[in-house]
């Protein structure tokens, strides 16, 4: 039998496959096999590898599946090690301790002394709860469900934290920062935090890696020398200290420079894309027998990779969010038949535009990506405007950038990444709307307003400020304890280890039937467009 639990990190999966409710066509002789579509694939050019297509197969009347999703779940999110290259790779006591701060020796601040044991390790055992809701029916909102009778089973991941054992010696570690993709509010926050938490346990040479993966193979571009005097205050601008880019050389070059520059731990900051050039780093890295660390951070404004609460750099960007459509609502209310037009970020996942809808209060239309709507037509989204007008005398619509891509010019162009070039639906929607309301004769005052680059420029707000300074940690513990090709994130409340495949596989997205969504219609109080 195939592997039987891909179908729980694929949300998309869950409710067009499993949460369907057995019919009389559908009885339980006849659905013995649930087969699921393949997975996603990742973004490719330069360092970004395709994904496999994975087919599952679930046989639920199998009394031992449920044992047996568990097994093959436990082995799927198993985290790779140094020992599984380097079998005889000897652990030594950690350098990491906060029972004393005062070093024994200050050439190495590293090493601290007690007395006592001290109990702030993580246990290579703990495991961090994945779901916490039992849903009782597939057809309840929101539901993720495995197997047709939503059967809980218990999905562990590992806890993230410090290890009372390390791999490496501080002393002998070369540490590099990368940042790459777009820029994203904490990303000066990682890097500070990763930086200092590496001189805790007593590393001194630690460098970043100027505008992502390009810097591996630039020539024109030098290392930066990174230490706490250098990045003690960044955290307070936006941007990236090192600078970010799109694309960049192939696997081979970057691991050549890699081991050329002596840099045993790597820590990637960025998206699904950046996140497949770092498990092709580490792939690469095991192929040559290299004892590297590859450790990502996972950084996306769109909130859009699988498993994790939520990314850092989001809560920002939802509150910076609210001040176009503020600004939106201000214009179309102080105007006579208003309409104020908001595009927010959201290639493929709508998370801000419906975070920063709920949480505004002023938008009256919330278009995102994951559910399609008529523009036109009586059902349409102008019908509705035309109906706001005539009822409110203005309207707010929040839209997020990959919305309605359906209705646009396609083009075939793509960036550095691999993404496809979208057309702007901010002003389709405004030009649109004003050449309908101009037909129908009725006078109406559309303002369009693109905060994208405002937003993604700003530094990091305390939420996201705390969420940035516990992943950059994490990631130094991770890389210590002698993981690579993983991932740090906020998973149920909880920080916890991925392995990278696991979380790139496809975007997340928002659940059409998910309760968050159903609240956003609620606050909005807009029809079904179809």
């Amino acid at each position: 039998m195939g592997s039987v639990s891909h179908v729980i990190t694929n949300p998309t999966l869950s409710h067009l496959t499993l949460k369907r409710p057995l019919g009389p066509r559908h009885s339980r002789s006849s659905s013995r096999f649930l087969t699921l579509p393949p997975t996603g694939v990742a973004k490719r050019g330069g360092v970004f590898a395709e994904a496999s297509n994975t087919f599952a197969a679930v046989d639920f009347t199998d009394p031992d599946w449920k044992s047996k999703f568990q097994q093959d779940w436990e082995a799927r999110f198993r985290l790779p090690h140094l020992t599984d290259i380097f079998p005889d790779a000897p652990p030594i006591p950690s350098t990491f301790c906060l029972k004393m701060r005062t070093p024994i020796d200050r050439d190495f601040p590293g090493r601290y002394s007690s007395d006592e044991q001290w109990h702030g390790y993580i246990n290579n055992n703990d495991r961090v709860l994945l779901k916490t809701i039992y849903y009782s029916s597939p057809t309840s909102a929101g539901a993720e469900c495995i197997g047709p009778d939503c059967t809980w089973v218990e999905q562990w991941v590992h806890r993230a934290g410090p290890r009372e054992k390390i791999y490496y010696k501080p002393e002998k570690v070369k540490a590099a920062i990368v940042t790459c993709g777009g820029l994203c509010p904490g990303l000066n926050d990682v890097i500070r935090q990763i930086v200092i938490t590496l001189e805790i346990y007593g590393v001194k040479n630690i460098v970043g890696i100027p505008f992502g993966y390009r810097g591996f193979s630039d020539t024109e571009l030098t290392e930066v020398p990174l230490s706490r005097k250098v990045v003690q205050n960044i955290h307070l601008s936006g941007g990236s200290l090192l600078g970010v880019s799109r694309g960049g050389p192939g696997v081979n070059d970057i691991v050549d420079s890699l081991e050329e520059r002596g840099i045993n731990m790597l820590f990637v900051l960025g998206g699904n894309g950046t996140h497949a050039g770092a498990n092709a780093i580490h792939h690469e890295c095991r192929k040559r027998q290299l004892k590297v660390s590859v450790i990502g951070v996972p950084k996306t404004i769109d909130n859009d990779i699988l498993l994790m609460d939520k990314t850092f750099g989001f809560d920002t960007a939802v509150e910076e969010a609210q001040r176009a459509i503020n600004s939106a609502y201000i214009e179309a209310h102080s105007a006579y038949h208003g309409i104020g037009v908001v595009k927010l970020m959201g290639r493929s996942s709508g998370f801000i535009a419906m975070h920063a809808s709920l949480s505004s209060g002023q938008v009256d239309i919330c278009l995102i990506p994951e559910v399609p709507f008529n523009f036109h037509g009586p059902h349409g989204v102008l019908s509705h405007l035309k109906y706001l007008l005539e009822t409110k005398g203005s309207a707010v619509v929040c839209v997020a950038e990959g919305a309605g891509q359906n209705l646009l010019q396609k083009t075939n162009a793509t960036d550095a990444s691999g993404n496809i070039v979208f057309g702007d639906i901010g002003v389709y929607i405004q030009q649109e709307t004003k050449k309908y309301f101009k037909e129908i004769g009725v006078h109406a005052d559309v303002k369009y307003i693109d905060p994208t680059y405002m937003i993604r420029a700003v530094r990091a707000n305390a939420s996201d400020g705390i969420l940035c300074t516990v992943l950059g940690q994490n990631a130094v513990h991770g890389a210590f304890a002698g993981y690579s090709g993983i991932t740090v994130g906020l998973c149920n409340t909880h920080y916890a280890y991925l392995p990278i495949p696991e979380v790139i596989s496809h975007p997340r997205l928002v659940d059409p039937n998910s309760r968050m969504w159903h609240r956003c219609l609620t606050s909005t109080g807009q029809p079904d467009f179809i």
